[in-house]
């Protein structure tokens, strides 16, 4: 078997393999022998069917059946031989397959970049330094306040922060448009739920009566038929209430869990709860930062295929997401070339890392990651088991638990700094990564 391999260009190879008539001719007279004694013919008997009437009955199909297996075959031979790694399926042209000839093919493929790891030392890091104050602890008390509130209704003119109740319905150009009438719909002001304009009108609107509105749709509106043009919405307003949260008393405290202690136990599991909420967005930041910074002090050429299967495996993800949501067109591969094209170099690079630096996943990280997940279920032991037996999730968490120790590894040579910063600051930054 000859083979000879061309650089066209970065990445991509073609490689042209001969395989020697002989070899070819040597796998069809097996195979025609196999077929030949088994083969049922009319007029004769099985077994007895000269070979020149099977050569002429199966010879073509055989030849190319054994072409294509010897393609396959040759092809996995060659490149272990020529020592490359083909990254994606390789495109295979013949040449025309005749009897007692040589088999010629061509495979145009890419192979995986050659790179050095760089100096984890040009990574930059900004560490947070969190201290959970008493204002940040008060204002978590009123998130968890505000996700108990009550509606109650009042006999006034509605304001910010209000929930009404409203029929509307809106016309541009005095046409009504699709979409633009609804009954009884519940708003809470301020929001920012409707399009601008829309809520600030309903403000000081008092139950039962009727108004109208004008408004503005934006330029980049999803309804592009309605993207820029004026509208007038006629609202009648049906109902006024107001929030109500409930008393920081023993039933509230005890619907979180905490039984005796009070509101001082009860601050200090929210502290608790903060903080390892806090713990969890630095290392996520940490992690955000760590990958921006290998993404960067890496250059090399990524395989376009790698590229395009990542592109197309998120779009898919997409399509399942949002099933029925959006038609499949208005998601096409190349929306997602960009991140796919990150993802498939920092892949490249981590799994150079974890090679290089021989890192070993650690099974009690594994086990402890495990039970973490598993401690906000009822039944927290059924879960760890669940993990245990089920392989790709348990793969997910070795992933996790692998990733975050090559985290901890370039951490070590990375410029690290800290900086302070609050709560919300903190995890408004670890909620903007992806």
């Amino acid at each position: 078997m000859d083979i000879s391999v061309e650089t066209t260009e970065k990445l991509e190879r073609v490689m042209t393999i001969t395989i020697p008539a002989e070899r070819i001719g040597k796998e069809v007279t097996e195979r025609i022998n196999k077929v030949k004694a088994s083969a049922n013919i009319d007029g004769f008997r099985p077994g007895k069917v000269p070979m020149a009437v099977i050569k002429k009955r199966f010879g073509g199909s055989v030849l190319q059946e054994v072409a294509g297996d010897m393609i396959q075959a040759t092809f996995s031979e060659a490149i272990h031989k020529e020592e490359l790694s083909p990254a994606g399926y390789p495109k295979i042209d013949p040449e025309e397959i005749e009897e007692g000839k040589d088999l010629i093919y061509k495979a145009t493929f890419e192979v995986y970049p050659e790179f050095k790891i760089a100096a984890f030392s040009e990574i930059k890091v900004e560490k947070a330094s969190v201290e959970i104050n008493d204002e940040d602890m008060d204002k978590m008390i009123e998130n968890l306040r505000g996700q108990q509130q009550k509606w109650e209704e009042v006999e006034r003119a509605a304001k910010d922060g209000d929930q009404v109740v409203i029929d509307f319905v809106g016309t541009v150009d005095g046409e009504k448009f699709d979409r633009g009438s609804a009954e009884d719909v519940p708003l809470t002001l301020g929001s920012g739920s409707m399009i601008g304009g829309f809520e600030d009108g309903i403000a000081g609107m008092s139950s039962g009566e009727e108004k109208s509105i004008d408004v503005t749709f934006p330029e980049d509106y999803q309804a592009k038929d309605l993207a820029g043009k004026a509208a007038e919405f006629a609202i009648t307003l049906k109902k006024v209430s107001e929030p109500v949260l409930p008393e920081i008393d023993d039933k509230f405290i005890s619907d979180y869990g905490v039984k005796e202690g009070g509101v001082e136990a009860f601050r200090k599991q929210i502290q608790e709860n903060m903080q390892r909420e806090c713990d969890q967005a630095v290392d996520k930041v940490n992690k955000s930062q760590v990958m921006d910074g290998l993404y960067e002090i890496h250059g090399f050429d990524i395989p376009s295929a790698l590229i395009g299967e990542e592109a197309e495996r998120m779009a898919e993800n997409m399509k399942q997401q949002m099933q029925g949501q959006l038609q499949d067109d208005m998601l096409s591969a190349d929306l997602f070339k960009a991140q796919a094209e990150r993802r498939v170099k920092l892949g490249l690079v981590l799994a150079e890392v974890v090679r290089e630096h021989n890192v070993q996943v650690d099974p009690t990280r594994v086990e402890s990651n495990i039970e973490k997940m598993a401690a906000s279920y009822e039944n927290p032991s059924e879960v760890v088991e669940w993990y245990k037996q089920n392989p790709e999730s348990l793969e997910g968490v070795h992933n996790l638990v692998l990733e975050e120790q090559v985290v901890e590894l370039i951490m070590k040579d990375a410029e690290v700094s800290e900086v302070s910063m609050g709560f919300e600051e903190l995890m408004t930054k670890a909620n903007a990564q992806q």
